[in-house]
């Protein structure tokens, strides 16, 4: 057996190396570089996986048309992947202890029985069946909406911005009221007369949205007459109690109280689309019944019957329902 033994001088190893790191330097810094910018790519697109389109406010569409999209994106899920019931938390803040209803009777009211039924559809959808499912949101620390909503009256503006409104004349019409109240939502009821110039009886039948007015963050919703455009906004032109525009107006107030509740900020409860939890919804009832007149109706409320747009249950896979 032979038995070679090879011995390097430390000069020569320390030359042999520097030589080495010298040629291949470039190599392994160019290396380098791309790992991180694969890392960085990877990482941008987990985030950008876990960020959906920003909802609208006006996601609600008419009966013939989708509502419009923000069309940019809104801040990183909670959580990774998607809500695996179907709608995602993003972070904000939910109205958690009960929602303050405000009605501004915009316009002019006269000859209209439109308050007495509105004013009962307010003051008992809170503890029911169907405002219960908001009860299954949650904000990051796990405390979930309850099922409460207070009526807290109603003030009158008419047309101090005219019969054509725009997005910021329905906030002018809210902030003339010197809104103070941060857990309530203020509804801009308009009568048949009034247009929202912004796309009502073509995009959408009413919106929600925040605004900062005197300092604070005053929630408020534009709910528009759908005697105006009863094809559009009214799921039936015989109804329940009798009138068309209240009764549309109903169930577009419930919708937007539900999503201002939920995601009073656009920041909170949507999916992937950019749709709230009432969006998701939209425009369907679920099982009806024949009132007296031959209308249709899906719930009672107080003494009163209504034909409500279904709501979106986060829990069990999520699906629409009237009650939870």
């Amino acid at each position: 057996m032979v038995i070679w033994v090879i011995l390097f001088d430390e000069d020569f190893l320390t030359m042999t190396f520097n030589r080495s790191f010298t040629r291949f330097a470039p190599l392994l810094a160019c290396g380098s570089l791309l790992l991180a910018v694969g890392l960085f790519r990877a990482q941008s697109q987990q985030n950008e996986d876990e960020r959906d389109l920003a909802p609208s406010g006006q996601g609600i569409g008419t009966r013939h048309h989708y509502g419009r999209q923000s069309g940019r994106f809104g801040p990183a899920r909670v959580g990774k992947g998607p809500g695996g019931n179907g709608i995602s938390y993003h972070g904000g803040p939910l109205i958690l202890n009960g929602t303050n209803v405000h009605y501004i009777w915009y316009g002019d009211w006269s000859n209209n029985n439109a308050e007495p039924i509105l004013e009962e559809l307010a003051r008992n959808i809170g503890g029911s069946p169907y405002f219960n499912i908001n009860t299954t949101y949650y904000d990051g620390s796990a405390n979930h909406v309850a099922n409460a909503v207070n009526f807290l009256g109603s003030s009158r503006d008419k047309y101090s911005q005219g019969t054509a409104l725009s997005d910021s004349g329905v906030q002018a019409v809210v902030a003339a009221q010197n809104p103070t109240d941060t857990n309530g939502v203020y509804f801009v009821l308009t009568s048949a007369d009034v247009n929202e110039t912004s796309g009502f009886c073509t995009n959408y039948c009413g919106w929600h949205t925040s605004a900062r007015i005197n300092g604070l963050d005053i929630k408020f919703a534009f709910i528009g007459n759908p005697d105006r455009c009863p094809n559009a906004c009214a799921a039936q032109t015989t109804s329940p109690n009798g009138n068309a525009g209240a009764d549309g107006m109903a169930s577009i107030i419930a919708h937007e109280m539900e999503e201002a509740t939920t995601d009073p900020d656009l920041n909170a409860w949507y999916d992937q689309r950019g749709e709230e939890n009432a969006d998701k919804c939209a425009w369907t009832f679920g099982q009806t019944y024949t009132a007296g007149n031959g209308s249709l109706y899906n719930m009672t409320l107080g003494s009163r019957q209504f034909l409500i747009q279904r709501n979106w249950v986060n829990a069990n896979g999520g699906y629409c329902a009237v009650s939870y």
